[in-house]
């Protein structure tokens, strides 16, 4: 019987230790959580009492810690792109607006010729025409980052679609003094997308190319094992890897000398719908020489 009292003293005792080690643990837990949630510290918990289930607590707590400070981090960080576009698109529609309003008060002088005035107005159209792109490209944006954007999928030959693509831009490669060098073979390329996003994915990538190319343009389709790639490279002139690296920025323009042609809008709504078509586009600089890459992986 004394046995018995004494084992049961001892399994009380054992309890009672184990209680208290796991209260003041939750303590500590809770106090190491008050710390952080109130900026004292960064540091995620610990525990210095070892048991499984605490220590899988303390685990699953510091997984949400991670997931927590993961989307703070995303948070400021559409913020700050979301104020960083703000600011840009401020600046850009100002530059044409001030410009209009500016010819515009000329063009009420009773002193100006005929001939300026008809100067005046084509300013003032070409203005309004920017305005009137950025504004669009800026809403085309938005609507491809929504989350349900649709896409009417069908197949398409990709070979063909290029090409006509191409043929649009005959005059822009003529006023440029530019021959793009062609390679796109003869056996058809077939994928199921949508060929309204990828025609203006290759209708911003061969603008980007002609505006920025120093003389010189290709388009290049290729198969590969489990994908389609269409390149469009074109030749520069001081772009740097920092440039590259940006170039699907908002509102980014490597080629300050040039910023008035362009919004900056071009690449990231191309790189958007290839995302949307589960597709990829990326840039890479090669000595003086852009290459832009889509690639379509096959279903």
């Amino acid at each position: 019987m004394m046995y018995i009292i004494i084992l049961l003293l001892v399994v009380f005792f054992v309890l009672l230790t184990r209680c208290y080690l796991l209260k003041r643990e939750i303590k500590r837990a809770a106090r190491q959580l008050s710390e952080l949630n109130n900026e004292v510290t960064s540091k995620k918990i610990d525990i210095s009492y070892y048991d499984k289930e605490v220590e899988q607590l303390a685990v699953e707590i510091n997984k949400q810690i991670d997931l927590t400070q993961k989307a703070e981090a995303e948070k400021r960080s559409s913020e700050n792109e979301l104020k960083q576009a703000i600011s840009y698109i401020s600046h850009d529609i100002r530059t044409p607006a001030t410009s209009i309003l500016g010819y515009i008060q000329f063009l009420e002088s009773d002193e100006i010729t005929k001939e300026v005035k008809q100067e005046y107005t084509g300013i003032i159209k070409a203005n309004a025409q920017r305005l009137k792109t950025l504004l669009e490209e800026f809403f085309e944006l938005s609507v491809i980052d929504q989350i349900d954007y649709p896409l009417k999928l069908e197949e398409i030959n990709l070979n063909s679609l290029t090409l006509e693509v191409l043929l649009g831009f005959y005059e822009e490669f003529h006023q440029k003094d530019l021959e793009p060098a062609i390679h796109i073979p003869d056996r058809g390329f077939f994928l199921t997308t949508d060929p309204s996003a990828v025609k203006r994915v290759l209708e911003n990538l061969i603008v980007n190319a002609i505006r920025h190319s120093t003389g010189h343009v290709s388009v290049e389709l290729k198969q590969l094992d489990q994908s389609v790639q269409l390149i469009v490279m074109n030749t520069v002139k001081d772009l740097k890897e920092q440039d590259v690296q940006h170039l699907f920025d908002r509102f980014y323009k490597a080629d300050h000398t040039r910023a008035e042609k362009g919004t900056g809008l071009g690449l990231p709504i191309a790189k958007s719908l290839m995302e949307k078509m589960n597709g990829s586009l990326s840039a890479e600089l090669k000595e003086n020489q852009l290459l832009m890459t889509c690639e379509w992986k096959y279903e």
